[in-house]
């Protein structure tokens, strides 16, 4: 055999085994590669998985929120029935309760906030038509959810002359049903309902006005107490 033909095969055996060695590296990196690619689609899949959950459990929260108001609601105020007792207190001290009015008829207005512009407008005009629902034998009250200090205020800076109670605690005004869900600029919420209700001198509901317009509303509930 010829010099050539020596180095020709001893060049031979050493480039299969450099190709033996390197095969390895290329089927750990095929490897590597395909496990990525197995495990990609297992992470968007949890991802899904975890935020539809998430999304499930959050419809959960918000049904249960919708749902909880009506399961705890009482049974609407209607027109015939005894009015509901109350006691609280009143600007200037005291406290006033539904036996002081007994045999007389009483006229309750229920307004969300005071020295806000319409709770303002509806006090004053029962303020300006005081002597009349006086000569008409009937007692005007005003209640909202404010303390006494800021009944008081509102009492001073608008000279209102009519009593105003004061229910934090929400005890009279969900009797009246006049606190339930609002809305405003698209989210509910519970509050203070604009409710007006005149008892008679039996002491009964005669008349309730529910989601009240001020304009006008006070003469319309002094034609009602003239009637009964």
């Amino acid at each position: 055999m010829s010099k050539k033909s020596q180095k020709k095969s001893s060049k031979t055996p050493s480039g299969i085994a450099a190709a033996k060695k390197k095969a390895p590296k290329t089927r750990v990196t095929t490897q590597t590669k395909s496990a990525k690619t197995q495990r990609t689609p297992a992470s968007k899949s949890t991802a899904s998985i975890a935020k539809a959950a998430s999304h499930g459990a959050a419809s959960k929260q918000l049904n249960s929120s919708r749902s909880a108001p009506a399961s705890a609601a009482k049974p609407v105020l209607t027109e015939g029935q005894k009015a509901p007792a109350f006691r609280l207190p009143r600007d200037g001290g005291g406290a006033v309760t539904l036996s002081d009015y007994a045999g007389r008829k009483l006229v309750l207005f229920f307004y969300p906030r005071a020295d806000t512009p319409g709770c303002t407008r509806e006090a004053i005009d029962f303020t300006r038509l005081a002597d009349a629902f006086t000569a008409a034998g009937t007692a005007v009250i005003g209640i909202s959810a404010d303390s006494l200090k800021a009944q008081e205020k509102f009492r001073d800076k608008h000279s209102l002359g009519v009593p105003l109670i004061s229910d934090e605690k929400h005890e009279m005004l969900e009797a009246y049903g006049a606190w339930g869900e609002k809305s405003m600029y698209g989210k509910s919420f519970l509050g203070i309902l604009r409710t007006t209700v005149l008892v008679g001198n039996d002491g009964k509901v005669a008349r309730i006005w529910r989601n009240v317009r001020v304009d006008g509303h006070a003469d319309q509930v002094l034609e009602a107490a003239r009637s009964l």
